[in-house]
């Protein structure tokens, strides 16, 4: 409209004299650039309102995902390259709907707008100022190749620091310990520098291009007066088209210059959203089909000629057959590999099971839904996991049907209430990052609240007690009397005098149960078990 207005002032008003009407379309002008301008703030704030709405959305999603995939998939699945994913990636997708598939649109309706008023008005004046765009097209075409294989190499290595960042300020203490401080920055060089040489690549595909734009621009300019010039002084044209025509010219460049940009930012969103979509859907997880009411389990547990593998047929586990009844505690003990980590790993269903059947009260536990399943099972890891926050909501997992009355219940039923009482703030004491600000021993306690407050039928302690000092062992080994009471517990431990009050103790070497019986009955056989324990007893001087 503009363009065409400065047109008829140009060749009506200012020519004929017009005052009043100058006044009249300085005015309307006044009034179309106010116009312009609220429409391209609604436009801008919709479009980002739209892609911040999708990524709210998706990203929600996807972190919904991937914390029910199968344990499996974070077992090859670095943890930066899943955090890429659902932060860096979906930004990528922000990008189409704020700077790329809207606006590609808008920019197209405008380039169409532009040309069907420029042909209207003098469609040969059109075609010599046209006439430079192949070069155009060509220059796009080449522009967006390049930038599109730098960008591809941007997150890919943005997906390379991520990971490498991660696992290396997660495992810091490691790195130094060993001092390998020099060696591991100069392989976060080389990943940090193939990075800023993918964006240097594409700094350079928009170096050139958009002075190759401006440069098409200029002749089409110089072709436009050229012509133009020459149609004027034969009166063909007037004056107020040639202006007009300079601002088209002028309105039609200016998203021409973007819209290469723009369809790069598209496919960038499309390679990531590819990426995400790949995650989404990914079926690698555990079915959950269960119907049956897992809150009356009593925890009477039996293991059916099972086996297990983590990859194909390498099984880690090979015909694991025992029984546990209500109430009886197992120990199960073995070599590191021998595959004890497995058996309760399986019991909660974090993987599936090749061949055989795992029971509870004499049900298959994929009879059993899930989250039934596993809020009927304690766990307590040789490495407990605790979050960012308080020690209450490390106990609690955030839940909010769980009141501080009831934590400090449990807190004193094992004798831990006095303990966390000792920490600054008590229950409100701030837990850093992984539990970081506490030692070993004070995890493993605050877990065993957390297990205990479950009130699970079915509990399970890996290496409970392994690699705390004597003082916190004792608090421990109370704990872990006041726990198994009256529940069905699977024991592993490396200390063999922790496990010589259980029911039964299961002897497994390379994923086989090689023996079985209580810890008298397997010191008479004098076989694996006879031999673990002549070893670890005579390490210590104990006879």
């Amino acid at each position: 409209m503009r363009p065409y207005l400065i047109q008829l002032t140009v060749d009506k008003y200012i020519a004929g004299q017009f005052l009043q009407m100058l006044i009249t379309i300085t005015i309307i002008q006044i009034l179309l650039l106010l116009l312009e301008t609220v429409m391209r703030f609604y436009f801008s704030y919709l479009t980002n309102w739209l892609g911040q709405s999708v990524v709210k959305d998706l990203r929600v999603t996807v972190y919904r995902k991937i914390i029910h995939l199968n344990l499996s998939f974070f077992d090859r699945t670095p943890i930066g390259t899943l955090t890429t994913r659902t932060i860096n990636d979906i930004e990528a997708i922000n990008d189409v709907f704020s700077e790329g598939l809207i606006s590609i649109i808008a920019d197209m309706l405008m380039i169409m707008a532009i040309l069907v008023v420029m042909f209207m008005e003098d469609w040969r004046l059109t075609l010599i100022s046209l006439s430079p765009f192949p070069v155009l097209i060509v220059a796009t075409y080449i522009f967006k190749e390049s930038v599109n294989k730098s960008f591809y190499r941007v997150r890919n290595a943005v997906s390379a620091l991520n990971a490498f960042v991660q696992e290396h300020l997660t495992g810091v203490a490691i790195v130094q310990a060993f001092s390998a401080e020099k060696r591991e920055y100069a392989r976060f060089k080389n990943i940090n520098k193939e990075h800023r040489s993918a964006n240097i690549d594409a700094i350079f595909a928009y170096s050139v291009f958009f002075p190759v734009v401006e440069i098409i621009l200029a002749i089409s300019l110089g072709l436009m007066v050229w012509w133009g010039a020459n149609k004027v002084l034969n009166y063909e044209v007037t004056e107020g088209v040639m202006i007009a025509f300079i601002m088209y010219l002028n309105m039609l460049f200016r998203p021409l210059r973007m819209l290469a940009d723009k369809f790069n930012t598209l496919q960038m969103g499309m390679v990531a959203s590819e990426r995400v979509f790949r995650i989404l859907d990914s079926d690698d997880h555990i079915a959950d089909q269960g119907t049956k009411d897992a809150r009356a389990i009593k925890g009477a547990i039996s293991f059916d000629h099972v086996y297990f593998a983590y990859k194909d047929a390498e099984y880690v586990l090979k015909d694991i057959d025992f029984q546990a009844k209500q109430g009886e505690t197992i120990a199960i003990v073995g070599h590191t590999g021998s595959g004890k980590t497995t058996i309760i790993s399986i019991l909660n269903r974090l993987y599936e099971i090749q061949k055989g059947r795992i029971l509870i009260d004499e049900v298959d536990i994929r009879d059993y839904s899930l989250p039934a399943l596993r809020s009927r099972i304690g766990v307590v890891l040789q490495d407990v996991f605790l979050f960012a926050g308080s020690v209450y909501e490390n106990i609690t997992l955030r839940n909010a049907n769980i009141s501080r009355e009831e934590v400090e219940k449990a807190a004193r039923l094992i004798g831990l209430h006095d303990f966390i009482m000792q920490l600054p703030g008590g229950y409100d004491y701030q837990v850093m990052e992984r539990g970081s600000t506490l030692s070993l021993g004070q995890r493993q306690l605050i877990s065993f609240v957390r297990a205990l407050l479950y009130n699970p039928a079915i509990l399970i302690l890996d290496e409970a007690t392994s690699s705390v000092d004597t003082e916190s062992e004792m608090l421990i080994q109370n704990a872990i009397d006041k726990l198994i009471s009256d529940r069905t517990s699977i024991v592993i431990a490396h200390r063999l005098s922790t496990i010589s009050k259980a029911d039964r103790i299961i002897v497994l070497d390379k994923g086989e149960i090689r023996e079985m019986g209580t810890h008298e009955e397997l010191l008479k056989q004098e076989g694996f078990y006879y031999k673990l324990h002549s070893m670890q007893f005579k390490q210590t001087g104990v006879a």
